[in-house]
């Protein structure tokens, strides 16, 4: 069987032309222990702003949950003209992880859904197979071709230009919770084959005391062709130092023509820690 490479797929930048966000509600209040109050609220105010410019689908687990998350749009009056529910059970609510992986080819008339496999960051978190069953489950629904890697993959723990550069952080992808049975080679091979990129640029850790074990989303983003945005800890005795300068060093280059990129640096944030 043919790859998405050799079908000339590739995985989009995020900035390109979309059809619409996604959204996991929120439902399980372990994931937030005794601060879930204001969390629904706050998926609410996400909504609100992003169907002033385009479609939302939103996941819920059955009919009952989309008749609560209506009537909290309809409390915080947002209109909604431009969601659309789906019957689709999660785990939890976090759909950049677990959702759909859209690739595209030609000028973006053609779709298709990679179907990662997700394990909860490691199998931190179970259960987790509901979570897992989303990609599936929304490529039967709209009759979209679904391609499966075979491979643990979240959505927060890559970055792509949609020119063929990918970044991602070793103690994420290369961590033996993900995928043991890959060498590091099959891991680059697979990333390759499956998203269409021909450039791959290593980190070596994430944040200090990140549950995703260092999802790149959380230190740098591609935020337009040749920009970027790394956080940086200015503090050297902070244990996120020397993550912020890697950062910074190796997402100066864009993709395939090897170009600098234009970069921008953010504080990195203080931690909050949940007890």
């Amino acid at each position: 069987m043919s790859t998405p490479a050799e079908l000339s797929y590739r995985m989009p930048a995020e900035w390109e032309p979309h059809e619409a966000t996604w959204l996991s509600w929120p439902h399980n209040q372990e994931t937030w222990p005794g601060a879930f109050e204001g969390i629904p609220e706050t998926f609410v105010e996400f909504t609100r702003h992003l169907v002033s410019s385009e479609l939302v689908r939103i996941n819920v687990a059955d009919a009952a949950m989309e008749r609560e998350v209506r009537r909290l749009l309809a409390e915080g009056d947002v209109s909604t003209e431009r969601v659309r529910f789906h019957h689709n059970p999660t785990n939890d609510c976090w759909v950049r992880d677990h959702g759909p992986n859209y690739i595209v080819r030609g000028d973006h008339a053609e779709r298709a859904i990679n179907d990662w496999g997700y394990n909860a960051w490691g199998g931190k978190y179970p259960p987790f197979d509901r979570d897992n069953a989303i990609p599936a489950r929304v490529a039967a629904e709209s009759e979209e071709r679904l391609f499966q890697p075979g491979m643990i993959l979240e959505g927060g723990s890559i970055e792509v230009n949609g020119r063929g550069l990918l970044l991602t952080t070793e103690s994420c992808l290369l961590n033996p919770n993900r995928n043991p049975e890959l060498s590091p080679a099959e891991i680059e091979q697979r990333l390759q084959d499956y998203l269409g990129v021909t450039k791959i640029l290593w980190l070596g850790d994430g944040i200090e005391g990140d549950d995703t074990d260092g999802h790149i989303d959380d230190m740098t983003r591609l935020v337009g062709p040749g920009k970027v945005v790394t956080a940086i800890e200015e503090n050297r005795s902070d244990a996120n130092y020397a993550p912020g300068g890697q950062s910074q060093a190796a997402a100066v280059d864009d993709g395939r023509e090897g170009r600098a990129a234009g970069g921008r640096d953010t504080p990195d944030a203080r931690p909050a820690v949940l007890r």
